[in-house]
């Protein structure tokens, strides 16, 4: 095997024909490694997750697939980069735009990069007919910032994103939410809510920046019990 010697040589021996020739381990800096980009071939197998998204607003569900290729497998630099997404439903109302949705994330997925951007891009989209409550009490402006909401939630467990809030900021959040609840005892949540906003006080006011209703008053001002958004900062 050859090998290239990319720097200047200081001293040398001779290998005696009876001793074994040893080997020079590349430089972490030699190592070529993998890296997502257009040129890309898909491989024949692909790991994925499928989401389930429920609206109020029909009676089909909607799965979301997103498929990952690992790069650099079984080295110290692998990586689990997102590949290709599908959004199936039994609902053909929003076949077209869902189609074409899925044929530009897919592109940039592959593209390479940075791809959390789409995250906000998704969740800016407002539908012109109103919004819908999620079970739970949180707020979705339309189906597309839901389908953002699925896709953070994907990028977070491949390692892409990551939460904005660190162990200790929940731990104390819960401690705030434990403190209120004991003031203000909640009522008894719905049988088919599946949601863990559901844990939220009654009562509590929608917050602004998650968009759920977790808000309540605590230590004289409005917190977020979701996100922890406080109007005393």
């Amino acid at each position: 095997m050859a090998l290239k010697i990319s720097s200047k040589i200081v001293d040398y021996s001779v290998v005696k024909a009876d001793e074994p020739a040893q080997t020079v381990e590349p430089t972490e800096a030699e190592i070529q490694l993998e890296e997502m980009h257009e040129k890309l071939k898909r491989p024949e197998f692909l790991e994925g997750s499928t989401y389930k998204i429920k609206t109020p607003t029909s009676e089909h569900a909607i799965y979301v697939t997103i498929n990952d290729v690992i790069l650099n497998h079984g080295s110290d630099h692998e990586i689990r980069r997102p590949f290709e997404i599908f959004i199936n439903s039994k609902n053909m109302e929003h076949y077209q735009w869902i189609s074409a949705l899925t044929l530009i994330i897919s592109a940039v997925f592959r593209k390479g990069g940075d791809c959390t951007f789409l995250v906000e891009e998704l969740r800016s989209v407002f539908d012109p007919k109103g919004g819908y409550m999620k079970r739970g009490g949180r707020w979705m402006p339309s189906l597309v910032a839901e389908i953002g909401d699925v896709l953070e939630q994907h990028l977070k467990r491949i390692g892409m994103m990551v939460d904005e809030m660190d162990e200790h900021q929940r731990a104390y959040l819960e401690q705030k939410r434990a403190e209120f609840v004991a003031i203000k005892p909640q009522g008894q949540a719905a049988a088919d809510c599946d949601d863990s906003t559901a844990a939220y006080p009654p009562g509590a006011q929608m917050c602004g920046k998650c968009h759920t209703q977790a808000a309540v008053q605590m230590d004289g001002c409005m917190t977020c019990l979701n996100c922890g958004d406080s109007k005393c900062g």
